[in-house]
């Protein structure tokens, strides 16, 4: 059953307002808030659950840590990364980051954990994405005002 105001949640998340101002927010709140609470607690994971990933710039190669939300996939010990970018045109960065150095790190409830990305293609996308759209239905009005095909990964414990 879905929290109160999931659905609320969902239809504020679906706007075009909150595609041009979440992204300036949600990210720093949830860096600041991790940071001061240990590793323990990620206010966005209140809507959605959350890791903060650290990967390695695809240029740069420093490290990255950036808060995502992300759809565990049961007891498999894996996890589904959405680059929805909240609906906005571009590839988030960290989706390239990912692509050129697919090993990294997440926080996931105050636990370190290395990790394999994998970016997902065709059949395989599309089941997941099915699921990705059963967990959180705005992610589909996300697709629709982008012409880019949203990535999906699978993140794998090393």
């Amino acid at each position: 059953m879905a929290p109160p105001g999931a659905r609320l949640l969902q239809k504020v998340s679906s706007t075009r307002a909150f595609a041009r101002v979440a992204p300036h927010f949600i990210p720093a709140m949830d860096r600041a808030v991790h940071r001061l609470t240990g590793g323990k607690v990620l206010l966005s994971a209140q809507m959605l659950p959350g890791v903060i990933l650290t990967a390695r710039g695809a240029k740069s190669g420093l490290p990255r840590r950036t808060p995502l939300a992300c759809m565990p996939e049961g007891e498999a010990g894996t996890w589904l990364l959405i680059g929805s970018n909240f609906g906005r045109p571009g590839h988030p960065a960290w989706t390239a980051n990912l692509m050129a150095h697919p090993d990294a790190d997440i926080n996931w409830k105050g636990e370190d954990i290395p990790v394999t990305a994998r970016l997902l293609d065709s059949g395989e996308r599309a089941r997941a994405w099915a699921a990705v759209l059963t967990f959180w239905p705005p992610y589909a009005k996300y697709q629709a005002r982008v012409e880019r095909e949203i990535r999906l990964f699978r993140l794998v414990r090393r």
